[in-house]
């Protein structure tokens, strides 16, 4: 080689070697590009520093409501005796002022699944009790959403007499009985299973919570026969299954806990709890009353409350969640 060419090859070389070092340490941009604005090439093995995770977006309303009823035990006394439950209402959200409608658990129950108590001032089984119309589990499945009642300890579906720890009283689809709504109810009013195993847990674990749902648990676990702390720790696991679940992260799933009465002493005085994904200690102290639970999976969905329930406030719309 001549010493003219030697002159000329030798910074040509420097510089391939010096842009060559300096394209292997640009970082790709998420859009595939260096910062420099260059088109990257992306290795073929992972590099050893990981980047972090982004967070999945949290829908800003919420489009599935799930229910807890639990029994006889005014607001206090839940927060004061059940930790889990007082832990849930300090990290998302509570209504403070939050009212059952009437004595015994039946009427309550009622008011929930149909707007109304219908004249009901017993917990007779619904031989005794024959309901005409629609419930809201029946008006949002004619309006082709998914609904469902997980009742625990139910020996069939749409059970309608008392067997073991299960009890009719507390399960009011099965007290409507026009013949859909029956029909409806032997398909979708079904036994829940366990945080383990069975209808409740396949659905929430697959993310295919219905628009609308019930979890009634028996008579323990509900604090009827047994203490709260029985009823906390039952609660307590179901809480930590639903909100480890895809409707619950993603922001589609709103859990509220309340109770179907108090024990007489305080003038009906209900803890309500509620815990969505998009909610940080919220706290309302709006006056309501069962009605306004009646109403809101039928809000949810952009129909008419049921009966005496579409005078009720909009609890959803409270909290932010509609």
């Amino acid at each position: 080689m001549s010493h003219r060419r030697a002159v000329i090859v030798a910074p040509l070389l420097a510089v391939v070697l010096l842009a060559a070092a300096c394209g292997g340490s640009a970082q790709p941009t998420a859009t595939g590009t260096s910062r420099s604005g260059a088109v990257s090439v992306q290795p073929s093995a992972p590099s050893v520093t990981s980047s972090p995770q982004v967070a999945a977006a949290v829908a800003p309303h919420v489009s599935k409501l799930l229910v807890i009823v639990l029994e006889n035990h005014s607001r206090s006394q839940a927060l004061t005796q059940m930790p889990a439950l007082a832990a849930q209402a300090r990290r998302y959200g509570q209504a403070t002022q939050w009212y059952a409608v009437a004595h015994p658990s039946l009427p309550n129950y009622l008011e929930l699944a149909g707007g109304s108590t219908f004249g009901v001032r017993d917990d007779k089984n619904p031989s005794s009790h024959h309901l005409r119309g629609r419930s809201v589990f029946g008006q949002l499945y004619a309006a082709h959403h998914s609904v469902r009642a997980y009742v625990e300890s139910m020996p069939s579906a749409c059970a309608q007499t008392n067997s073991g720890r299960y009890a009719v009283r507390h399960n009011a689809w099965a007290y409507f009985t026009w013949a859909t709504e029956r029909t409806w109810c032997r398909r979708y009013d079904i036994p829940a299973g366990t945080t383990s195993r069975g209808a409740l847990h396949d659905d929430i674990v697959a993310g295919r919570l219905p628009r609308y749902a019930q979890l009634i648990p028996d008579v323990c676990h509900d604090g009827h026969d047994c203490s709260l702390a029985t009823a906390d720790a039952w609660l307590g696991a179901w809480l930590k299954r639903i909100e480890a679940g895809p409707d619950f992260t993603s922001g589609r799933l709103a859990v509220v806990v309340t109770f179907d009465e108090d024990d007489r002493h305080a003038s009906n005085h209900v803890a309500f709890v509620v815990a969505a994904a998009q909610l940080h200690g919220r706290s309302v102290s709006t006056r309501f009353t069962h009605a306004s639970l009646a109403a809101a999976p039928s809000r949810l969905v952009g129909l008419r409350p049921l009966r005496y329930a579409a005078s009720s406030p909009d609890v959803l719309k409270a909290f932010g969640l509609r």
